[in-house]
């Protein structure tokens, strides 16, 4: 917050939501429920005023979500969207937060998971301990409370506690709430528990295993990317990144320590690249979980190759132990997978991003006076206007909700939609021009080419827009880079002496290949290049593509780069690609064996004829 202020911002979402609409920032699908205070006790003992701080946390939370306890043991009818009325119960599904905030939520002291039995010393075991259940936390508080020595002062009750391995908690908020657990709701959190692990301790065991200067030279060499950061400096002196220059950095880090480890730290990395990639795939079934599974076991088959290299150190010197909490919360996501749904539904990137446009910003709006209630009146006239523009939408478009039939909509010749459930008004909605406020979009390149191809959009020859596949659409800019540029001028600007044989030989391929695959260029060249006068080159091109296991899902696109040698690039900025050559073969069950697809630099210029 501003003006010094702090505390916990406590966001709401419905677990029910669709993972795609609730993780999306201009859905507003996260609420500010309170700002739970961050006090300053006067105590002198640090270790008392943490144990206060976490029965004030708790008290707090037990006020604030009374009602929900309340309706998830008795229900409570609330109205959806459609305006139907149902019964509704609200378990606690998930708590997203980060590693410290877990334990205070859980009521476990330092040096403990938060969900299973397993303490400090238990961290690198390759297996997962018995979960630490809400029943057993509750136990253990009560015998807390039953020696004699705890109910004489706080100081004393701090000491009992911390001999039980718990942070001093006596009424924990989840302690009534019906099918709620904290070794269930608290789940596997990507951001901290995946990427955060992976910068605080994998990365640092590759610059010790390689070297300071080593690893920055091989990072700053990289073929630069657009959309990807380039480290033209290096990563070993980097001292504040985000989530995603730490996804970026992940990209290229076990191929850049290929040749400098053994093969067993290789594997180890390796092994924990996989893990991440695989556990935060959008679907997940017993087979994945089973890689999953066989990833993490790799890991530790190969873990002690890491300690031999002395990669393993900290300020003092090399540690000889494997007590990361985070390493040990990894066990857990295969159960929590199975319990919860896929973990990257439960990302603190989306929650930590809310806290922007529902904390901070209406906080910069107040007088810096009673700033509690000029939020709740900043997000209130938020919501009303929101509200607005969806009436206004809805009245628009002509949606018509449930079944019942008008009579005086039989007069209407305008085309009427009829709506009977939540999930047909939300795609209309988006159809009809309902925009929540967004800022960033993500261009929709087969709509437009479709629209192109129709002749709803006039456009130019060649067209600039169009579908080459069913799940790749591909766009140019409307003026080329180098228009009506000669053959000998294109030779001479990318220094490609074989061009005019190569184009007229794929020219010719390719107009009598039906199939839509490129065929392998070569053989006898043909004089039909020399027919052409004049080409237009662009130097880039934007491909879109479909997600995978939603193709209905537009991913957002990427720019592919062809610059010919200039002072900036003297041998030239060429982007890699990997083309299918078979059609009988479909990525990724094909994979990249034998000829069926090929890599190669773009290092002709990207021409359209």
């Amino acid at each position: 917050m501003t003006g010094g202020r702090c505390a916990h911002p406590l966001l709401i979402s419905l677990a029910n939501l669709s993972m795609d609409f609730r993780n999306k920032a201009t859905s507003n699908s996260y609420v500010l429920l309170a700002l739970i205070p961050i006090p300053k006790f006067i105590h002198p003992k640090k270790k008392v005023c943490g144990m206060l701080e976490a029965r004030l946390y708790h008290q707090c939370l037990d006020i604030v979500l009374r009602p929900l306890k309340s309706a998830a043991q008795l229900g409570v009818m609330l109205s959806d969207p459609l305006g139907n009325l149902r019964w509704c119960f609200t378990p606690l599904a998930a708590f997203i937060v980060d590693t410290p905030e877990s334990q205070l939520i859980s009521c476990v002291g330092g040096k403990s998971s938060p969900v299973t039995t397993a303490i400090h010393d238990q961290f690198g075991d390759d297996f997962r301990h018995p979960p630490r259940t809400g029943a057993i936390t509750l136990s253990t508080i009560n015998e807390v409370n039953m020696v004699p020595e705890a109910t004489e002062s706080f100081e004393k009750y701090e000491k009992v506690a911390k001999t039980y391995r718990l942070n001093g908690a006596h009424l924990p908020f989840w302690r009534d709430w019906p099918l709620s657990d904290p070794s269930i709701f608290l789940t596997s959190e990507p951001l901290h528990h995946w990427h955060k692990q992976f910068w605080d301790h994998d990365v640092k065991w590759c610059i010790h295993a390689v070297g300071n200067e080593e690893i920055d030279f091989r990072f700053s060499v990289l073929h630069p990317h657009s959309g990807y950061r380039h480290f033209k400096e290096g990563i070993s002196k980097l001292k504040q990144v985000t989530g995603r220059e730490q996804r970026d950095v992940q990209r290229y880090i076990t191929t850049l320590i290929a040749d400098a480890v053994s093969q067993q730290f290789l594997l180890a990395i390796s092994a924990l690249m996989d893990f991440r990639y695989l556990a935060q795939s959008t679907v997940i079934d017993d087979n994945v979980c089973e890689r999953i599974h066989v990833a993490l076991s790799l890991f530790h088959q190969n873990k002690e190759a890491i300690m031999d290299a002395g990669a393993r150190r900290g300020k003092h010197g090399p540690i000889l132990h494997w007590q990361i909490p985070k390493l040990e919360l990894l066990q857990s996501v295969i159960p929590t997978i199975k319990l919860n749904g896929v973990a990257s539904q439960w990302s603190a990137d989306f929650t930590e991003h809310a806290h922007i446009p529902l904390v901070k910003q209406p906080s910069r709006a107040s007088s810096n006076r009673g700033h509690e209630s000029q939020i709740c009146r900043y997000l209130d006239r938020l919501e009303k206007i929101r509200d607005f523009d969806l009436a206004i939408a809805i009245q628009a478009s002509g949606l018509r909700f449930g079944d019942v039939h008008d009579a005086d909509d039989s007069d209407d010749s305008e085309e009427r939609f009829k709506v009977s459930t939540t999930t047909e008004l939300l795609p209309l909605l988006s159809t009809f021009g309902y925009n929540s406020s967004s800022r960033r979009s993500i261009t929709n390149y087969f709509y437009r080419a479709k629209l192109v191809k129709d002749g709803s959009i006039q456009s130019g020859v060649p067209l600039r827009t169009f579908q080459s596949a069913s799940n790749i659409a591909c766009h140019l800019n409307r003026d080329p880079t180098y228009p009506k540029t000669t053959i000998s001028d294109i030779v001479k600007l990318y220094n490609i002496p074989d061009f005019p044989g190569a184009i007229s030989d794929f020219i010719s391929r390719t107009s009598s290949n039906g199939n839509g695959f490129i065929e392998v260029v070569g053989g006898r060249r043909s004089a039909y290049i020399h027919r052409i006068l004049h080409l237009q080159v662009w130097t880039k091109i934007r491909l879109q593509t479909t997600a995978y296991h939603y193709p209905h899902n537009i991913l957002p696109s990427v720019t592919l780069n062809a610059i010919p040698p200039s002072k900036s690039w003297e041998e030239g900025q060429y982007d890699s690609v990997i083309i299918n050559m078979d059609q009988s073969h479909k990525w990724p069950k094909s994979g990249l064996t034998g000829k069926l697809c090929f890599c190669f630099e773009i290092t002709e210029p990207l021409i359209i004829v």
